[in-house]
């Protein structure tokens, strides 16, 4: 039996459905009962526990073959990433005493860098999660290709705006179908201590790639707008961030390529997803047609 918390995200779920199709037992980590019923209703077990919460995560992840750990996303942290610390101290205590027999835990590209950016809350759970005795995966997941779900009305419109810079950069991104079928294959695998795994999509794509994929799919020109640098803090502000830093330095990473895999992505596996596909299907999800 696999534990798996986020399962109703985008990345729980396909892990979750992935794990149900062969045939494998799965309890659905869910923060309310209601979260659940569409999981139990697949043949999933339930179990309801806040992340915060040890005593209920213990009873979710004792007996488990396996469990993955997704933790919720926090893009406007305060310094010091206190509630994210809160989280995964508590994970990490549940998970030692539960102990199950492997854990796979997503974490990012970028989880490495030392420089001050919005992803050391993933190096902060490597960190600890390193010190369980159980065997135990960290995922890094590319820069997610669903980030672009935030500019179909503005490829509708014929621009989208870009931090990445400059736009004929191409980075590791990836789908999150193949991070989700990626986790279900490793809960599934047998190996000793800590291991590392680096996921990325068929090819690095790069705003312009992303604009003229959009362009294909829409039937129409699409441009980049690259949002110059001394902008990015007032709009960042003005669409309710409190702490914009930690964003802003993980994109100067991005840029500057101080965020990237070990040796350039050489070690990485690969998904199949490419970022027409991936754009086609947020299309479609926006349209209601899937």
């Amino acid at each position: 039996m696999y534990a798996i918390t986020g399962i109703t995200g985008q990345v729980g779920g396909t892990l979750a459905r992935s794990l149900l199709a062969a045939g494998r037992d799965v309890r659905a980590v869910v923060r309310d009962a209601a979260k659940g019923e569409s999981w139990a209703r697949q043949g999933a077990e339930v179990a309801l526990a806040e992340l915060t919460d040890v005593p209920a995560m213990i009873r979710a992840f004792s007996g488990a073959d396996g469990v993955f750990i997704l933790l919720p996303p926090a893009f406007d942290p305060m310094p010091g990433f206190p509630a994210a610390r809160r989280i995964i101290a508590a994970v990490r205590e549940a998970l030692e005493m539960a102990g199950p027999k492997k854990v796979v835990a997503l974490s990012t590209i970028g989880a490495d860098a030392e420089q001050p950016n919005l992803l050391n809350q993933l190096r902060i759970m490597e960190q600890q999660f390193a010190t369980l005795e159980m065997p135990v995966t960290f995922l890094r997941a590319g820069w997610f290709m669903e980030n672009s779900r935030w500019d179909i009305d503005a490829a509708r419109a014929g621009a989208i705006a870009s931090y990445l810079q400059p736009a004929s950069r191409a980075i590791a991104m990836v789908s999150t179908a193949d991070v989700g079928r990626t986790a279900a294959a490793l809960l599934q695998e047998d190996w000793n201590g800590r291991r590392v795994v680096q996921l990325e999509g068929p090819q690095r794509t790069s705003p312009d790639d992303i604009a003229a994929a959009f362009g294909r799919l829409l039937g129409r020109a699409v441009e980049v707008d690259v949002v110059p640098r001394a902008e990015w803090e007032g709009i960042f502000r003005a669409q309710g961030m409190e702490n914009p830093l930690p964003r802003m330095q993980m994109v100067d990473g991005f840029n500057a390529g101080w965020i990237d895999f070990a040796h350039g992505g050489r070690d990485s596996r690969r998904g199949s997803v490419g970022i027409e596909a991936a754009l086609r299907a947020m299309l479609e999800e926006q349209a209601g047609t899937v």
